[in-house]
């Protein structure tokens, strides 16, 4: 109920933020992406497809916002940026004369209406998994939020092969005004409108789920008119953003950073490198949960280290007020094999993210591969009061270098 009221709020500064600029939203094609993992980096494809072929587009995402090819700092940990600041960026794509707009747009962005007054050409859903329960309450509620995306939308672009189509069908069907739109499913099976046997592609990045992410881009660019050509090329020489999948030290060993803070991202992400590792080698992987937020979560991302990763670090992820133990403990709950790990030193608790980090690669051998999730490209770190400043990148850095030394003395 306090939350509904807030938005009531949330919803008359994005009026206010419209009328104060002159609604410069429109005569844009905007394009929106939004799902719980892989918004980033298919809002990326989106906009490297349509920038190779020539095209006048910006983006703004969790990463950055991108605009007549200068990058700006969207901030610490943001989700949607409030509507004074996206119309800010809207404003400067405008006036670099940008004919597409790709927006990254996350549920809590769609709740509080920071959204609002975009005229959304086409809608993406990459995929709605168990995630921000502490805000939405219920999977249901979490949703509605996300559908609020297509219903805003001419044309709604849905994951035929996830576990929300279903959901998401039945208000499709409940609707009338989804009568005069286009809906279009992808998917790897055949049954989805896009798919793999309709629209071949190659990519080389890691695992099914880029390839999920690589079918909405797709569908999305062919209902921009794009000739399929242009968008196998493009999408043939597409790089994983900042912090996404992104191996920063490949020689003996390897060390990979990623954004995955989902038991579904975490499970996607450590199911395709035991895949693609040599069956010599073992997955390292360090992680920990936000706190003050979805705690349901905890678990199951101990399960999903728990199948996958060899040796498990747990340590702080923007612990907030809560205690980094505490945090620990209820990821722990997951880990079925928890006390035989603990016995055999293949789950460490290690509550400094440094330290954790400075562990994972002292213990890395040949054919390894060290996994530190979580923090990605973010550049801070939240322990209560205020952001401190922290990059996964320099911290694997650091521990580089601690390794080198050490081998020297």
């Amino acid at each position: 109920m306090w939350q509904k009221a807030k938005n009531v709020y949330h919803f008359g500064q994005a009026v206010t933020a419209h009328v104060a600029n002159g609604f410069p939203a429109r005569g844009v094609t905007f394009i929106g992406v939004t799902g719980t993992d892989g918004k980033t980096t298919t809002s990326s494809m989106i906009y490297h497809i349509l920038h190779s072929v020539g095209k006048k587009v910006a983006l703004v995402s969790t990463v950055a916002a991108i605009i007549d090819g200068k990058s700006y700092d969207t901030g610490f940990h943001v989700t949607n940026p409030d509507p004074a600041a996206l119309l800010k960026y809207i404003k400067l794509a405008i006036r670099a004369k940008s004919e597409f707009i790709v927006l990254e747009v996350t549920s809590h962005g769609l709740d509080q209406h920071r959204v609002f007054g975009i005229p959304f050409k086409i809608g993406v859903i990459t995929n709605i998994t168990h995630e921000h329960l502490d805000y939405h309450k219920t999977y249901d509620n979490y949703v509605a939020a996300k559908f609020k995306l297509l219903q805003s939308s001419q044309i709604a672009i849905i994951n035929r092969d996830d576990q929300s189509y279903e959901n998401i069908k039945f208000k499709i069907k409940r609707e009338a005004r989804f009568s005069q739109k286009k809906v279009i499913t992808y998917g790897l099976r055949s049954d989805a409108d896009i798919n793999p046997r309709v629209f071949p592609f190659k990519n080389h990045l890691l695992g099914d789920f880029n390839n999920y992410n690589c079918l909405a881009a797709i569908s999305v660019c062919l209902q921009l008119g794009l000739l399929p050509d242009e968008i196998r090329n493009a999408l043939a020489d597409f790089s994983a953003p900042v912090g996404r999948e992104e191996i920063v030290y490949n020689k003996d060993f390897a060390v990979m950073i990623d954004f995955a803070h989902t038991p579904n991202a975490i499970e996607q992400i450590l199911s395709a490198i035991k895949k693609d590792i040599k069956k010599t080698g073992k997955i390292i992987h360090v992680f920990g949960a936000a706190g003050l937020r979805d705690h349901t979560k905890r678990p199951l991302m101990g399960e999903a280290s728990d199948k996958y990763a060899d040796i498990t670090i747990l340590t702080a992820e923007d612990p907030r007020t809560e205690k980094v133990n505490e945090i620990i403990r209820q990821i722990c709950k997951g880990m079925k094999n928890y006390e035989l790990r603990t016995k055999n030193n293949t789950l460490l608790i290690i509550e400094d993210r440094q330290q954790a980090i400075d562990k994972a690669i002292a213990l890395a051998k040949k054919g390894d591969m060290v996994v530190v999730t979580g923090k990605g490209h973010e550049s801070s770190m939240n322990f209560g009061k205020d952001e401190v400043p922290w990059n996964d990148h320099e911290a694997v850095k650091s521990a580089l270098e601690k390794r080198k030394n050490a081998t020297k003395n």
